[in-house]
Protein backbone atom coordinates (compact mmCIF):
# COMPACT_ATOMS: atom_id res chain seq x y z
CA UNK A 1 0.00 0.00 0.00
CA UNK A 2 1.26 3.49 -0.84
CA UNK A 3 2.01 5.95 1.88
CA UNK A 4 0.43 9.40 1.66
CA UNK A 5 3.74 10.91 0.55
CA UNK A 6 4.17 8.30 -2.22
CA UNK A 7 0.57 8.80 -3.35
CA UNK A 8 1.01 12.59 -3.52
CA UNK A 9 4.22 12.11 -5.51
CA UNK A 10 2.45 9.81 -7.98
CA UNK A 11 -0.46 12.25 -8.31
CA UNK A 12 1.91 15.13 -9.00
CA UNK A 13 3.55 13.16 -11.82
CA UNK A 14 0.14 12.50 -13.38
CA UNK A 15 -1.59 15.34 -15.16
CA UNK A 16 1.22 17.86 -15.50
CA UNK A 17 0.31 18.64 -19.10
CA UNK A 18 -2.85 20.42 -20.06
CA UNK A 19 -4.36 20.74 -23.52
CA UNK A 20 -5.49 24.29 -24.31
CA UNK A 21 -7.72 25.17 -27.27
CA UNK A 22 -8.44 28.82 -28.05
CA UNK A 23 -11.35 29.69 -30.34
CA UNK A 24 -13.98 32.30 -30.98
CA UNK A 25 -11.52 35.17 -31.34
CA UNK A 26 -9.20 36.90 -33.76
CA UNK A 27 -5.53 36.02 -34.19
CA UNK A 28 -4.27 38.92 -32.07
CA UNK A 29 -6.40 37.91 -29.09
CA UNK A 30 -5.30 34.27 -29.42
CA UNK A 31 -1.69 35.41 -29.43
CA UNK A 32 -2.28 37.50 -26.27
CA UNK A 33 -3.67 34.44 -24.45
CA UNK A 34 -0.77 32.27 -25.64
CA UNK A 35 1.65 34.99 -24.48
CA UNK A 36 0.05 34.91 -21.01
CA UNK A 37 0.30 31.12 -20.89
CA UNK A 38 3.91 31.18 -22.08
CA UNK A 39 4.78 33.79 -19.44
CA UNK A 40 3.34 31.57 -16.70
CA UNK A 41 4.31 28.06 -17.87
CA UNK A 42 6.32 26.06 -20.36
CA UNK A 43 4.32 25.45 -23.55
CA UNK A 44 4.92 23.73 -26.85
CA UNK A 45 4.33 27.03 -28.71
CA UNK A 46 7.38 29.20 -29.27
CA UNK A 47 6.95 32.97 -29.17
CA UNK A 48 7.55 33.07 -32.95
CA UNK A 49 4.73 30.54 -33.48
CA UNK A 50 1.98 33.12 -33.94
CA UNK A 51 -1.63 32.09 -34.58
CA UNK A 52 -2.65 32.23 -38.24
CA UNK A 53 -6.04 31.93 -39.85
CA UNK A 54 -5.99 29.19 -42.46
CA UNK A 55 -9.57 29.31 -43.78
CA UNK A 56 -11.82 32.30 -44.23
CA UNK A 57 -15.16 30.46 -44.02
CA UNK A 58 -14.45 28.00 -41.22
CA UNK A 59 -13.97 28.67 -37.53
CA UNK A 60 -10.36 28.54 -36.41
CA UNK A 61 -9.07 26.98 -33.22
CA UNK A 62 -5.49 27.22 -31.95
CA UNK A 63 -4.01 24.50 -29.75
CA UNK A 64 -1.15 24.32 -27.26
CA UNK A 65 0.09 21.86 -24.69
CA UNK A 66 1.03 23.51 -21.40
CA UNK A 67 3.23 21.96 -18.72
CA UNK A 68 2.02 23.30 -15.37
CA UNK A 69 4.83 21.78 -13.29
CA UNK A 70 6.54 25.12 -12.70
CA UNK A 71 4.41 28.25 -12.48
CA UNK A 72 5.59 31.82 -12.88
CA UNK A 73 3.39 34.79 -12.00
CA UNK A 74 1.88 36.80 -14.84
CA UNK A 75 2.23 40.44 -13.91
CA UNK A 76 -0.73 42.66 -14.57
CA UNK A 77 -3.72 42.55 -16.87
CA UNK A 78 -3.45 42.04 -20.63
CA UNK A 79 -5.82 43.56 -23.18
CA UNK A 80 -7.85 41.57 -25.68
CA UNK A 81 -10.19 43.02 -28.28
CA UNK A 82 -13.15 40.76 -27.51
CA UNK A 83 -14.02 37.85 -25.21
CA UNK A 84 -12.08 34.65 -25.88
CA UNK A 85 -13.17 31.03 -25.35
CA UNK A 86 -10.52 28.72 -23.94
CA UNK A 87 -11.07 24.98 -23.51
CA UNK A 88 -8.67 23.44 -20.99
CA UNK A 89 -8.37 19.68 -20.51
CA UNK A 90 -6.21 17.86 -17.99
CA UNK A 91 -5.97 16.76 -14.38
CA UNK A 92 -8.10 18.66 -11.88
CA UNK A 93 -5.24 20.46 -10.12
CA UNK A 94 -3.54 21.28 -13.44
CA UNK A 95 -6.70 22.80 -14.94
CA UNK A 96 -7.21 24.88 -11.79
CA UNK A 97 -3.61 26.06 -12.00
CA UNK A 98 -4.19 27.31 -15.56
CA UNK A 99 -7.42 29.07 -14.52
CA UNK A 100 -5.74 30.81 -11.57
CA UNK A 101 -2.79 31.88 -13.69
CA UNK A 102 -4.98 33.33 -16.45
CA UNK A 103 -6.92 35.24 -13.75
CA UNK A 104 -3.81 37.38 -13.17
CA UNK A 105 -4.14 38.71 -16.73
CA UNK A 106 -7.86 38.44 -17.54
CA UNK A 107 -11.32 38.30 -16.02
CA UNK A 108 -11.88 34.51 -16.15
CA UNK A 109 -15.29 32.87 -15.94
CA UNK A 110 -15.98 29.15 -15.99
CA UNK A 111 -18.85 28.63 -18.44
CA UNK A 112 -18.87 24.84 -18.64
CA UNK A 113 -17.27 21.71 -17.25
CA UNK A 114 -17.14 18.02 -18.05
CA UNK A 115 -15.72 15.91 -15.25
CA UNK A 116 -14.08 12.52 -15.55
CA UNK A 117 -12.42 10.14 -13.15
CA UNK A 118 -9.00 11.82 -13.16
CA UNK A 119 -9.40 14.63 -15.67
CA UNK A 120 -11.77 17.40 -16.49
CA UNK A 121 -12.47 19.69 -19.39
CA UNK A 122 -13.35 23.28 -18.57
CA UNK A 123 -14.51 26.02 -20.90
CA UNK A 124 -13.30 29.43 -19.78
CA UNK A 125 -14.42 32.79 -21.06
CA UNK A 126 -11.73 35.47 -20.90
CA UNK A 127 -12.46 39.19 -20.90
CA UNK A 128 -10.44 42.27 -20.11
CA UNK A 129 -10.25 42.92 -16.37
CA UNK A 130 -11.57 46.44 -16.88
CA UNK A 131 -14.77 45.19 -18.54
CA UNK A 132 -15.76 43.24 -15.43
CA UNK A 133 -15.56 46.28 -13.13
CA UNK A 134 -18.40 48.26 -14.68
CA UNK A 135 -21.06 45.55 -14.49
Amino acid sequence: MNSTKEQQSQESLHGQEVSVVISGCDMGDARMVFDALRAAFTTDRASVDVPRKLAEKRPTAWVATVDVTEERVVTGPLAIGAPVSVDVQGGYWAVERIRRSLAHAFDVRVVGTVSGDQEEEVRLRLRNKESSEGR
